[in-house]
């Protein structure tokens, strides 16, 4: 969920705001922070949303490659070992191919 204080602070982040429940019209603007229209503010919020949505098969790939110290150790003990984290690390490539 992209939250709408961070799409504030990316159109300005010098915004002194409260923001209650992700709600867009609970926004309270403090020390004479000029208010940003809604719909610059969903907008930016439909770009981070897109951003991240694209950004999917990144988040599954990491959570299924193997840790550093996985990689550390197939590193140093060659072989076998490194020729099936390889093979692994392909498995989840093809699995969760880039957008």
């Amino acid at each position: 969920m992209v939250l709408i204080s961070k799409a504030i602070q990316l159109i300005n982040p010098n915004a002194d705001v409260t923001v209650v429940n992700n709600d867009i019209n609970l926004i309270t603007w403090h020390n004479g922070t000029t208010p940003i229209p809604e719909a610059d503010i969903q907008a930016k919020m439909n770009e981070l949303q897109a951003k991240h949505d694209a950004e999917e098969w990144k988040r599954n790939r990491e959570a299924e490659y193997p840790t550093h110290e996985d990689c550390i150790h197939a590193l140093l003990d060659g072989g076998d070992t490194l020729t099936e984290l390889q093979e692994k690390r392909q498995e989840i490539k093809v699995k969760y191919p880039k957008s």
